[in-house]
């Protein structure tokens, strides 16, 4: 049972790591959903933690429609990630309609080789997800990250469930979105995924002592004042609640 930790810091990497994580899905700016980090980011963490570092192709937040300049961006990325030791790439396209754009996933998959990808939650905002779980193996992509449609992947597990029923090992089905340790049990059992994705921050006030509360840097107000952090000892829960799964259902964990 594979666990990925989503982190937006060098002090998350090293957190997820030691808590006994696989992999983890390097992002920047995770409170718009993860965009892509910065080279020096990912040069630090790739030196720092032993396990496999994903890294977000994402030129902004909002939807997955992208320009022909976003692009180009996204490719640029692509080629930084793998000459700076990215195992895997993690990215979703989508067409004005809706569905995968599969021509473009096909090119970043060729783009990307050796190194692996992930096609994101891109997947969930698709009208048909049988279909974009098609396209994403049509175009070549490794696994899928997906709530099943819904805002959690509690809500969307049965259709989690059909996808992985449907992929068939021609692709993974990775489970994302409110994932925990009180839950990641029941959510294996009744999906059949074998990847869990999670981000299991928590909110925690800043160290400032003088705050000026009529400035504001971004569009949410006060976001100056707090912080998101990751303890090693939620990775170590969710780690053993999954390898309890694992065990219960035969498998062998991988750590």
């Amino acid at each position: 049972m594979v666990v990925e930790i989503c982190v937006d810091s060098l002090e998350a990497a090293i957190t997820a790591a030691k808590g006994g994580a696989e992999r983890i899905e390097l992002c920047s700016d995770l409170t718009e959903g993860g965009i892509t980090p910065s080279a020096g980011l990912l040069h630090m963490v790739r030196a720092a933690v032993p396990i496999d570092v994903f890294v977000m192709i994402r030129p902004r937040g909002g939807d997955s429609c992208y320009s022909a300049r976003e692009l180009e961006t996204m490719e640029a990325d692509i080629a930084v990630a793998k000459r700076l030791g990215a195992n895997g790439v993690v990215f979703g396209v989508l067409q004005s309609d809706g569905h995968v754009d599969v021509a473009r996933t096909e090119r970043f998959v060729k783009l990307a080789a050796p190194v692996e990808v992930t096609f994101h939650r891109a997947i969930d905002m698709t009208p048909d997800l049988e279909r974009a779980c098609e396209d994403a193996i049509t175009a070549g992509a490794h696994r899928i990250l997906t709530s099943g449609g819904k805002q959690t992947a509690r809500l969307g597990a049965e259709q989690i469930a059909r996808l992985v029923k449907r992929a068939d090992g021609r692709l993974g089905v990775m489970a994302a979105s409110g994932i925990n340790a009180n839950n990641a049990a029941e959510l294996i059992r009744a999906t059949g995924v074998r990847e869990l994705h999670a981000s299991l921050r928590r909110r925690t006030a800043s160290p400032l002592q003088y705050r000026n509360g009529g400035v504001s840097m971004g569009a949410r107000r006060d976001s100056e004042f707090v912080r998101y952090e990751l303890m090693e000892d939620d990775v170590r829960a969710l780690r053993r609640a999954a390898d309890a799964a694992a065990a219960a259902n035969g498998e062998r964990s991988i750590k």
